[in-house]
């Protein structure tokens, strides 16, 4: 359990409150940008390099984990644990502190909940679950999304909508497999 992508993982894990916290912290900006004695961008900032660092972890943990070949039934809970919060530490923050639409974010919860469930059920059928490359897309685009929006650049609510659109692609590509896989037992057994 205690290897090391098992514990970037974990620090993943660790770095969702605080991401989520400077987010709420940057929400509290005044009219002129200030937050207390501190101007708005440099919680944008300090926000950003903590998201950062934890999707960094996230390349790394996987990457470690294969190379090396350390993969853990807890690394395998604990990685897409670690993601979830993070993704939903951002989304909801940005949400909250307005610059997320409500209904994208919706939308991404709703998918990621759905396939967290469905994933799940796969697992239970034997029916491999390995993230595809849309899903590694879909990933990544939440992640550029995120991070535009947290710094508040232009593009960022495309790119929310851009994953938006990725994200529902790579839940119907899980769908499709499913139902793939069952059509194929279905021939098998006849």
């Amino acid at each position: 359990m205690w290897n090391l992508p098992n514990i970037l993982a974990i620090f993943r894990v660790l770095l969702a409150p605080l991401f989520f916290y400077l987010i709420l912290l940057a929400g509290n900006a005044d009219s002129s940008g200030m937050v207390g004695a501190v101007h708005v961008s440099w919680i944008n900032y300090f926000a950003a390099l903590t998201f950062v660092i934890a999707s960094v972890t996230d390349f790394f943990d996987g990457f470690i984990a294969r190379s090396w070949n350390q993969i853990t039934k807890f690394g395998g809970i604990i990685d897409p644990l670690a993601d979830k919060m993070l993704t939903l530490a951002g989304f909801l923050g940005l949400m909250y502190i307005d610059r997320a639409s409500p209904w994208a974010v919706y939308l991404i919860l709703i998918r990621e909940f759905f396939i967290t469930g469905f994933r799940t059920v796969m697992v239970s059928e034997n029916i491999s679950v390995s993230a595809s490359m849309a899903g590694k897309v879909k990933t990544v685009s939440q992640m550029f999304a995120i991070g535009f929006l947290t710094m508040g650049w232009s593009g960022g609510n495309f790119l929310l909508w851009l994953a938006v659109a990725l994200t529902l692609y790579s839940g119907l590509e899980y769908i499709l497999a499913y139902a793939k896989n069952h059509k194929k037992n279905a021939k098998a057994t006849e």
